[in-house]
């Protein structure tokens, strides 16, 4: 992150929850809205960083046989890690973007109301190790809330700029709203698999 660690640990430090996912509606929407959006009913191996508390993970991990999360805040790395306690073929891992990408190959990852965290380097990083880690058919799902962020390097409509721009990716869809954009590209021009079977 280009944001320094202690930013994420004064927010978590005055609560559990400190952007309200549990309980406000629009958070909750939006995760709705991110699961019911994947083109696929199923996935491999899925990568969440900066998972916070694990409230979209937990959702991700009933679509998944494997969910790799990592957040960079050791209190959220422990709310995730109890919150995914019941789920076998999940991992919490503390790291810290760019640096600490995990190994191997994914069939999704989301980008999450994270890309602001990092300046327009660091996020490049990232897309280029998104694109590089991808499976031959796997997708990328990024969703980011459009207004400034005091202190952060970049707003919503900026990260997903660079990510249209260096994404070498297919665009499968754009839902773009009044406070959040969520968009998700694919390694093949068509994501649609008749003949698929849930894990």
């Amino acid at each position: 992150m280009s944001i320094d660690a202690q930013y994420f640990a004064d927010l978590y430090a005055a609560n559990e929850d400190p952007w309200a996912f549990r309980t406000r509606w629009y958070e909750k929407r939006k995760r709705d809205l991110v699961m019911a959006s994947l083109p696929r009913q199923c996935y491999e191996r899925v990568f969440e960083p900066a998972c916070a508390n694990g409230e979209l993970s937990v959702l991700l991990a009933e679509r998944c046989a494997e969910l790799v999360c990592q957040d960079l805040d050791p209190k959220a790395v422990g709310l995730a890690t109890d919150r995914l306690a019941d789920v076998r073929h999940a991992q919490v891992e503390r790291a810290r973007l760019p640096a600490d990408w995990p190994g191997g190959r994914f069939d999704l990852i989301v980008l999450s109301e994270v890309g602001y965290y990092l300046d327009p380097t660091d996020w490049l990083q990232v897309i280029e190790q998104a694109v590089a880690s991808l499976s031959y058919d796997g997708g990328l799902l990024a969703c980011h809330w459009k207004h400034p962020i005091a202190g952060c390097p970049q707003d919503g409509r900026e990260v997903h700029r660079m990510l249209s721009k260096h994404l070498p990716l297919y665009p499968v869809f754009c839902h773009d709203e009044a406070d959040f954009i969520m968009a998700y590209w694919s390694n093949q021009p068509s994501v649609v698999d008749l003949d698929e079977t849930c894990i």
